[in-house]
């Protein structure tokens, strides 16, 4: 093949490919997941027996994913378009006949969504309450703890709001463990196992962009 042949096969591979993670929005989700893991591992093992010094990976790793929170929130309300994960009467619509459909009621069926799904959207406002009350929580726990950086004060609120505090905290922590599984399952089906390549590679096929995905409601451009 000469050099030109490949140059075209090359071109003609790239035209057949659909960008939908860029790679910095890649990293983060990895970060994200690996940092969601060692807090969930340090905060739940040492309760089931496995003892180990914890406390210290646990408020680290849990000032890292407050700087990643910190991080997608400020991309994805400049240089992201955050609309396209806000629930739209399209949605809305396509739930509905999916449910008629599920239940056998019959009608028209629902259309293709866009680039998230209504479950995708409805499962990340899900997961950005969790995690939000998760990061508030544990920063303002952090007033009870030594670090290098200060010194504790337990006496910032009284004791029925430090109640409260730990209850937030804890009942988040133990609602991401159910969300983190319902993740990793979908992740993991056959039919949805497009959308994780997407994750890995950061681009789908062409085919599978159409296949899926309303190209009126998620419009890109030939060079994806």
């Amino acid at each position: 093949m000469s050099a030109s042949e490949a140059l075209a096969s090359t071109s003609l591979a790239r035209a057949d490919r659909v960008k939908r993670h860029a790679p910095v929005d890649r990293i983060y989700h990895w970060l994200t997941a690996a940092s969601v893991l060692v807090l969930m591992g340090t905060a739940f093992l040492p309760i089931i027996g496995w003892k180990f010094e914890w406390l210290t990976l646990h408020w680290t790793t849990g000032i890292v994913l407050t700087l990643l929170v910190l991080f997608h929130i400020v991309r994805a309300l400049i240089w992201q378009d955050w609309r396209a994960m806000v629930v739209d009467m399209a949605d809305i619509r396509n739930g509905w006949r999916a449910l008629a459909h599920a239940v056998r009621r019959g009608g028209a069926a629902p259309d293709k969504p866009g680039k998230y799904k209504l479950l995708q959207k409805l499962y990340h406002l899900a997961i950005a309450i969790l995690v939000l009350s998760v990061v508030v929580s544990g920063l303002l726990m952090l007033l009870k703890i030594d670090t290098p950086l200060w010194r504790r004060n337990p006496y910032w609120f009284a004791a029925d709001t430090w109640g409260a505090i730990y209850s937030i905290h804890g009942f988040a922590a133990m609602a991401m463990i159910t969300f983190v599984m319902i993740h990793i399952y979908f992740a993991l089906r056959p039919e949805e196992w497009w959308l994780t390549r997407s994750m890995l590679r950061g681009w789908i096929s062409r085919a599978e962009y159409l296949n899926h995905c309303d190209s009126k409601r998620w419009v890109v451009s030939d060079r994806g």
